[in-house]
Formats: structure tokens, sequence, C-alpha cells
């Protein structure tokens, strides 16, 4: 796929702290790339960078073959994290605001502006102050603000913020068909179960440098071992004697195994002992929100995995 946006070596301090430290990743046309890290990580400040928020001490971020200040900016959508909606403004006057900051068709703005509000269930508040809104009614309007103008690039942060399970699933819709479409997205979010769902490929910053960079596929394989839920009343000394075993959880009468990286799964199974009592039994690799966890907490549970990449 097409690259889209470059962003190359970056690196960003202020005063005597580095905030982000050689960051560099692509975003390629009609794809979801994720980026990922705990608060204070150095999401924010790249996000910003790639904005024109604020400008990096060194590197570049390229856009086609525009980089820094000629970057145009009415060719990218931008949903931050913060709400910034004027309150005692009416709805359709603010998209259409929004619109023209892009020097985006007003006419074309107003028509496209209905059909989101209708297929967003906002149908009927054009002339409704922002300030009577829910606050998943005001995402959902700046939400439809960010994508109005039709960018190439569009940036969410933090997009399924205050929403209720069935706003998530229109946003998620959405947020496919543009990429489906070409829109390039580049997408932060806490929310690790909708980044696995969603997601092509996925960077993830710890303490402002790269720890994980690939596709999601990838990213398993090479960080996230196996593991071996077990349900059935079992002594975890017992289960920790297993061979291949790094770790067990347990709670109740539910176990988890944590594996040793390159285990062949079938022969595993095969090899675990006659006593252990099993009920009910899942294997399967370790989930991203359990890799981000653990990247978060530096718990280094997955060093031996990842350690050659981090």
């Amino acid at each position: 796929m097409e690259k889209l946006l470059t962003v190359e070596g970056l690196n960003k301090s202020f005063k005597d702290k580095q905030a982000i430290r050689n960051i560099s990743f692509d975003v390629r046309k009609g794809e979801i790339m994720a980026i990922l890290g705990p608060n204070g990580a150095g999401k924010s400040t790249t996000i910003r960078n790639i904005m024109g928020i604020m400008y990096p001490d060194e590197g570049s971020i390229t856009f086609h073959n525009n980089n820094g200040k000629e970057i145009p900016r009415h060719k990218i959508g931008y949903l931050p994290e913060e709400r910034g909606l004027y309150k005692n403004v009416k709805v359709m006057d603010i998209l259409l605001y929004l619109a023209d900051l892009k020097d985006y068709p007003l006419d074309k703005a107003k028509e496209r502006a209905k059909q989101y509000l209708q297929k967003f269930d906002l149908e009927g508040t054009e002339n409704v102050a922002v300030e009577e809104l829910s606050k998943g009614m005001g995402q959902k309007v700046q939400f439809i603000g960010s994508i109005l103008h039709e960018p190439e690039l569009l940036i969410l942060d933090e997009p399924f913020s205050g929403l209720d399970p069935v706003s998530q699933e229109l946003f998620k819709d959405e947020i496919r068909h543009l990429a489906d479409n070409g829109t390039a997205i580049l997408l932060s979010s806490h929310q690790m179960n909708l980044v696995e769902e969603m997601c092509d490929r996925l960077f993830m910053i710890q303490n402002g440098q790269k720890v994980i960079y690939g596709t999601l596929d990838d990213v398993k394989t090479e960080y996230a071992n196996f593991k071996c839920t077990i349900h059935g009343n079992n002594d975890a000394a017992m289960l920790e004697k297993i061979s291949q075993v790094q770790r067990v959880e347990q709670k109740d009468d539910t176990s988890i195994l944590f594996l040793e990286k390159d285990i062949q799964p079938t022969k595993w199974i095969k090899e675990l002992p006659e006593n252990v009592v099993i009920n009910e039994l899942k294997l399967n690799r370790i989930s991203l929100h359990e890799i981000f966890i653990d990247i978060a907490t530096n718990k280094n549970l997955l060093k031996e995995a990842g350690e050659e990449n981090a």
C-alpha cells in the first residue's frame, strides 16, 4: 500500500526531559494503524508533532511529498482526546465552521453534515447548542467534524471515549468504511480489544521509545507467547512444575498457565500429566491487552520474546 505519512527519526524534549526519542513509522493509504502506549509514553507528543501543533527538535514528518510546515492541514482530519467544541454554538454551525477552516465547500459540507447526523442518530439536532448534548452525542458531533471535509489522513485520539456499545459499533463501522475507501487512519486508544479487532498494524511506545512495530499477526507471533486456561480444581504448585510453564495465575477453579516461547501446542497438550483436572481447556496466544499491561507495568514477562526488537 502507498505510504501516505512517514515519520522518521523524531526527537522532542521539554526542558530536561526527552518526551520522544528516534520515533519512526509510516501510515499507509487504506489502513488502520494504531499508536499505543501508557499515559505519558509519548503518543500525544508524536501526534501533536504530526499535526503541526509543535515541531520536533530532530527528525522529519512527510505527507505525500510535503514535509514540516508545508504539510497541507486541510487534507488531515483530527479528533483530539480533549473535547474542544464551542458549547454555546449550534451543532450545524460548528460543523460548517470546522469545514470552513479546512477550505471545504460549505454547500457540500452542509449536505454531508445532514447525512452524517442522520447516520449517527443525531437527526433533529442541527439547531441544538452543543452544551445541551450528552457526552456521547458531543463525541459524535466532534467525530463528524473530523471527517466532514473528506480527509486523506484521519488521526483519532481515544475516539471511543464516552460511547455506549451501540455508538462504538457505529464508529467502528464508519472507521472501517473510511479505510476501505482509501483513508489512512492513525488511531490511538487504550481499549485494546477494539484495537486488536480493527487495526492492521500497530506502533507501541514506552518511555518515549519504540517497543513494538508491525502487523498484528507479526506482533502476536513475536511477542505473544501461548497461554493455557484450565478450568478444574488444581494445585498451582503442581501446575508450575509442568514442562515449559513460566508462571501460573489462579483464581478459584481457573488456572492460567503462561508458557515459554516456541512451544509446540499439540505436543505440549499431549504431555500434560494425567493428574491434572481438566473440565475445560483453552490454548491461545496472550492478548494485545496483556502485552500492553506487561510493557506498561515493566513486568518484563515478554523480554525473552521481544528483547531484540525493544
